[in-house]
């Protein structure tokens, strides 16, 4: 111990799989810790407070803006996320690594405010990620058709980042995701 955390910012289009992907992560290694980011947002029915995200209202998340709390957020279909810098300094001292699941927009703020590695997950097909969306059954047609919009901007910033995984396969796109993670561990810096 003593080695600093690294910190992993891994951003991908809603519905290619992300949050799976990072949970099987922390599932196998208990030194990889995901932020738990902020939000104005509705829960859905099967997020967890406090394990999902913290659940807050658009005042306090407002308060926290000029606390200086957060180590960057970003509005994202008129909600708020962000992430905590006071957790962020915390974990990466005790030796922990740390990965912030952000949308492109705070990836690319963070692109020159911090040292991480970025990691882009992009879905196989625009079809496929739109079959995804409607499986989950969590949102409208009008709101699917957005973040299918999105969706196409956040590929395009895709080159920004360090790597890029196709998930395709669940099974396949985890043992990459894991390979950079062990990889990224033992670079001699």
């Amino acid at each position: 111990m003593g080695k600093k955390g690294i910190i992993f910012v891994v951003s991908a289009p809603a519905g290619t799989g992300k949050t799976t992907l990072v949970r099987m992560l922390q599932d196998e290694f208990p030194n990889v810790i995901e932020s738990i980011s902020y939000t104005t947002r509705k829960k859905r029915p099967q997020e967890i407070p406090g394990r999902d995200y913290y659940f807050i209202t658009h005042q306090e998340f407002e308060q926290k803006i000029q606390d200086g709390e957060f180590l960057e957020y970003a509005e994202v279909f008129g909600q708020y996320y962000g992430t905590s810098r006071k957790f962020l300094n915390e974990q990466q001292k005790i030796g922990n690594h740390v990965i912030l699941v952000i949308d492109t927009q705070g990836a690319m703020y963070l692109k020159e405010k911090i040292q991480a590695v970025f990691i882009f997950i992009r879905p196989p097909s625009m079809e496929v990620l739109k079959e995804r969306l409607i499986a989950r059954k969590s949102e409208s047609d009008e709101a699917i058709a957005e973040r299918l919009l999105w969706a196409k901007k956040e590929i395009e910033c895709m080159k920004s980042y360090d790597y890029e995984i196709v998930n395709d396969r669940l099974d396949h796109a985890y043992d990459v995701l894991r390979s950079i993670i062990i990889a990224e561990t033992h670079r001699i810096k």
